[in-house]
Order: C-alpha cells, then sequence, then structure tokens
C-alpha cells in the first residue's frame, strides 16, 4: 500500500517485533471504537488507556531504550518509529504527542555520559513511565539564548533551581523532565532532570483544550545534585539543537497519519452520497481534488521514507540528513495542510460533525507546522544549504532503504550543533536524470532556471536581510530537494511512472506559485522579474493517466476502510 491502511498493513519488512508491535497498536485502536475515541477528543479526556496498554506490552520501552540500555528487543530503530508514529497520529494525534515529547525528553539524556540518569530512563521506560522536554519559555518560545531557568550552585555542592518552564507537553505525568538552563554564576547552559511529582515541582496549569496535556510549570528552589546534570555548556547548546534536529523527523508521521485517516473518511463520504442525481465522486472537481489530495499524500510519505534512511546512515562525514530532517518538519507538515484544504473542500460540512475523525484532523493538522520551531525558522535553516547544495556536490556511496534491525547509535552522538555550511550533499540531477517524464522534465526546466536565476540574478545585499523574500526562495528551494527523495524512493520501490508523473503535475503547479511569488515581491528587481516568469510553466495534462490513477489508486479506497464505530474490550 502507497499508503497506511490498518486492515491491509505489512510490516514484516521490520521483522516479527515489529509486525507485533504495529499489530497490537492497530486492534488496540480499533478495539477501543470510533465513538470512544471521538468522545474523548471532546471531553478532554487523558488518555490512561493507551499509557497502560503502551505500559503493559512494553512499546515505549521497545521503541525508545538504545539497544545498550535494553534488552534484545529494544533498540532506537526511525524505520520502527516511523512505522509507530504514523499509526499513532491516524488514531489520533494526541497519541502522536506523548510519544513525541517522551522522545524529546529522551534525547539530552541519551546524549550524555551520565550513566546514572540514563538506566533511571531505561527502567521508568520499563516501567512505563512517559518523559519531557523542559525546553521552551512563555517569554522566549524558541528564543532559547534567551531562557531564565537558573542553576544556582549551593556552598555543599549541591544547586537550586528556579524558574518556569512553558509549552511542556507530558508535564503532568513525565517521570523524568530534562531541564534547560543556565548556570547562575557562569551563565553557562545546562541541562539537568528533574521529577514531575517532586514537591518542589509546581504545575501550573495546562495551557491547551485537548487531551494533550502542555504544561507551565514552575521549579521554586528545586534540589539538583551533580548527578542529576547531563550537558554543561557548549555541550548543553549542542543537546538542545541535536535533539530538536532529530526529533523534528517525527512531525511529518504526525501530518501523514492525520492525512490517510481523514482521506479514507473523505472518499467514504463523497463515494457514497448523491447530490444532484449523482455521486459526488461523479462530479470532475471532486475527482481533481481527490487526485491531487492522494498525489500529495503519497508524496509525503516517500519523501519522509526517504529521509529516514538518511538520517539511519548518517554520521560526522554525512550530516545531510539536517537538510532532509528540517523539510519534514517544514515541508511535509504544510503538504498535510493542503491535502486537509482539498478533503475539506470535498466534505464540506460533513467535517464540522464531531463524531467523525475529520473534525479531530481539522484542527490538529495545523499544529504540526508549529511544532519543534517554526515553518519560518526552520527554512531560514534551509536557505543555508542553497550554495553547497546546486553549486558543490560531492559523491558518496549509494544510501539503501534502511529496515534493517539495528540500532541508530549516530542520532545519540550528532557531534557539535554547527557548520551547517560546510556540509555537502551528492548531485540532486542523478535523480531527476533517472526518469523521462513529462511532468518531471518540465521541473527540470524549472530547475535550471532558477539556478541560472541564483547565479545571474540571486538575492541582493538588501535582500538578504529580506527574511520574507528570502522564505520564498527557500520555497522554491524545498521543492527541488523534496522532488529529489521522492524520485530516489519511487526508484527504490519500483513505483509506477504514471503516478510519478502525476506527483509532478503538482510540483510543476506549485513552483510556479512560487515563482510568481518572486515576481510580485516589493523588492524583486527587472532582471529577477524576467527569471519568475520563465520558472512560469503549464504542468502537462494527460486525461488518461488521471484516469487510471481515479479507477486504479484513488476511487478504489472507497469502503476499503472505516474505522469500528462500537468499542469492545480492548486487548492488553
Amino acid at each position: 500500500m502507497l499508503i497506511f491502511h490498518p486492515l491491509e498493513n505489512d510490516y514484516s519488512y521490520l521483522g516479527v517485533e515489529a509486525q507485533q508491535i504495529m499489530q497490537q497498536t492497530i486492534d488496540w485502536f480499533e478495539a477501543k471504537g470510533k465513538k470512544k475515541l471521538t468522545s474523548d477528543d471532546r471531553n478532554y479526556v487523558w488518555y490512561d488507556d493507551f499509557l497502560s496498554f503502551t505500559k503493559a506490552n512494553q512499546l515505549f520501552a521497545k521503541l525508545m531504550t538504545p539497544q545498550s540500555y535494553g534488552g534484545e528487543k529494544e533498540r532506537w530503530d526511525t524505520a520502527r518509529i516511523a512505522a509507530f508514529t504514523e499509526i499513532c497520529a491516524f488514531y489520533g494525534l494526541c497519541y502522536w504527542y506523548t510519544y513525541q515529547v517522551s522522545s524529546l525528553g529522551l534525547g539530552p539524556i541519551w546524549m550524555s555520559d551520565n550513566e546514572r540518569a540514563k538506566e533511571r530512563a531505561a527502567q521508568l521506560l520499563r516501567e512505563g513511565h512517559v518523559f519531557a522536554f523542559g525546553l521552551s519559555e512563555k517569554e522566549h518560545g524558541a528564543d532559547i539564548y534567551s531562557t531564565s531557568m537558573q542553576l544556582a550552585k549551593q556552598a555543599d555542592g549541591t544547586y537550586l533551581a528556579n524558574g518556569r518552564k512553558y509549552y511542556i507537553g507530558n508535564g503532568n505525568k513525565a517521570g523524568m523532565i530534562a531541564v534547560f538552563g543556565r548556570m547562575e554564576t557562569t551563565n553557562d547552559y545546562v541541562w539537568f532532570v528533574i521529577d514531575s511529582q517532586h514537591p518542589n515541582y509546581h504545575l501550573l496549569k495546562n495551557i491547551v483544550n485537548n487531551q494533550s496535556y502542555v504544561a507551565e510549570f514552575e521549579l521554586k528552589d528545586y534540589p539538583i545534585e551533580e548527578q542529576d546534570i547531563l550537558h554543561l555548556g557548549a555541550a548543553a547548546w549542542d543537546a538542545a539543537m541535536n535533539t530538536v534536529n532529530l526529533n523534528k523527523y517525527n512531525l511529518g508521521w504526525g501530518s501523514i497519519g492525520i492525512c490517510t485517516h481523514m482521506f479514507y473518511e473523505s472518499i467514504n463520504h463523497a463515494g457514497n452520497r448523491r447530490l444532484f442525481d449523482h455521486f459526488v465522486t461523479d462530479f470532475p472537481h471532486i475527482k481533481a481534488l481527490f487526485i491531487k489530495a492522494y498525489a500529495r499524500l503519497v508524496a509525503m510519505r516517500l519523501f519522509t521514507s526517504r529521509a529516514a534512511d538518511y538520517l539511519r546512515s548518517a554520521s560526522l562525514d554525512d550530516r545531510r540528513y539536517l537538510l532532509y530532517n528540517a523539510l519534514v518538519k517544514m515541508k511535509v507538515t504544510r503538504e498535510g495542510e493542503k491535502v486537509v484544504d482539498d478533503l475539506w473542500d470535498i466534505i464540506a460540512a460533513k467535517g464540522f460533525e464531531n463524531d467523525t475523525y475529520f473534525n479531530i484532523g481539522t484542527r490538529d493538522i495545523r499544529a504540526l507546522p508549529k511544532l519543534e520551531g517554526t515553518v519560518h525558522v526552520n527554512m531560514a535553516l534551509v536557505v543555508k544549504f542553497i550554495a553547497n547544495y546546486f553549486f558543490n556536490s560531492t559523491e558518496y556511496p549509494p544510501i539503501p532503504e534502511r529496515f534493517d534491525a539495528a540500532n541508530d547509535d549516530f542520532v545519540f552522538q550528532q557531534g557539535p550543533a554547527r557548520g551547517i555550511s560546510k556540509i555537502l550533499f551528492h548531485d540532486y540531477t542523478l535523480a531527476y536524470d533517472s526518469y523521462d517524464l513529462p511532468n518531471v522534465n518540465r521541473f527540470k526546466r524549472q530547475i535550471e532556471t532558477f539556478k541560472e536565476f541564483l547565479l545571474m540574478a540571486g538575492p541582493n545585499q538588501e535582500q538578504r536581510k529580506d527574511i520574507d523574500f528570502l522564505l520564498t526562495v527557500g520555497e522554491l528551494f524545498s521543492l527541488v530537494v523534496y522532488g529529489q527523495l521522492i524520485l530516489e524512493k519511487a526508484k527504490l520501490q519500483e513505483l509506477e511512472e504514471s503516478l510519478i508523473d502525476q506527483i509532478f503535475e503538482v510540483f510543476v503547479a506549485d513552483f510556479s506559485h512560487f515563482s510568481l511569488q518572486i515576481y510580485n515581491k516589493p523588492s524583486s528587481t527587472e532582471k529577477q522579474m524576467a527569471y519568475a516568469l520563465k520558472m512560469l510553466v503549464k504542468p502537462d495534462f494527460n486525461p488518461e493517466r488521471t484516469a487510471e490513477i481515479w479507477d486504479k489508486q484513488v476511487f478504489v479506497l472507497k469502503d476499503s476502510y472505516a474505522m469500528n464505530e462500537e468499542g469492545v474490550k480492548i486487548p492488553m
């Protein structure tokens, strides 16, 4: 299946243990039933039932314990994590979220040299606890340079922590919270661990209205010992950046899972609803919206899957994952918003009904582009890669698909979080030249014009200071990288060329859209406007191709899946 299907899934390629984890999780949600799922969402019910299930089956321990701190069934394996997080989001972002913020909270711990903290984390995972990541603050948000959490050394060699943290998922229950702050006297950055049940930990409030608990908390003279400190100085800063760079990858699967469930609800509703003596799916504009949404959704999954191969194969000499993970966070999640917008135009008023998953998804899909740094923050990062990507490529050994049962050791050994300008990439044209398809070829012409634009009419000195202008340049660049990894994954999976061309029909139009934005920028020069017009390319529309995709890939999904309505005894 090119998109996840709960009744036709096959995770055998990930091994017997992973197949069991994924099937157990699907079975638990299907047993819970849609009525209880949507009721819990409406009533903001904390998901104790889900956490009891994960505890009973040791799921978080199996998925989030590095092999060196766990048993034979436990490892940090991005391929297994991707499958699990997609399933969780398919049934509700809150279930994905409790995993995600636990993963974030474990990052500074697993990246540290503090063996006592690591052993404690492994034990808490076995006991079924969740974790939290105390980085953000109400006044500073993503500006972690300005953190006001303070750790003050005492005469006896211990420390007292004082300060507040905000946007802290799992802050009500976490067995361990990794907290970022500064040393009071030296102003050095520091990471340390605390317990949410300690009397000097004050849970102030839940700042969101949904099933999750996103806390504001305050530490008042919270006692910290040397054995509670994870990182100090530059190492603390690196741990903060590396943890976010790792875990922003999971955001893509959050969007993919949400969009997939909404797609099934939409095709079922439209395919069985008659208006003006026709089924809704008979109307040409409805078919067009479904095909575009499907093409985007498949592309999201292909890109995010391929990005995992690079993450799992990364090393200090190959950090291409930093670009690809940033695009999973900012590109894939916004593609998810586009998918939902098209589906909502189809499902219309049905999408507001409170007994649908769609109603939940329309709210939750908006969250993902705004977590782990805003889209703008990540785009500012992405722009830094443009020069080396286009004009300074190098050779690397081919990266295979990575479904092997290996612990991803490097994700906790990423090294200094700097040197982005030195990261090199392989020749992107290898992927594009492996296909000779009408829309891929048109997209290649757009890329060549964009490269010429960068060389001959790139941003001037003033425009380089204009974030608004650079963001649009970044959008064009992102599309190039996005298409590259999709083509690489499509080749590895021997995907049908008709679907690839359909995907790039969407991308050619997207490239033209952002080119027109360059043309309309207040500061764009005559030369830049001329290149922008040259990048406006009409996609190749092939009625036979789209009809085949509609018949064989899209419409066949009608009534193939609907979540079990009534709950039954939930398996543990």
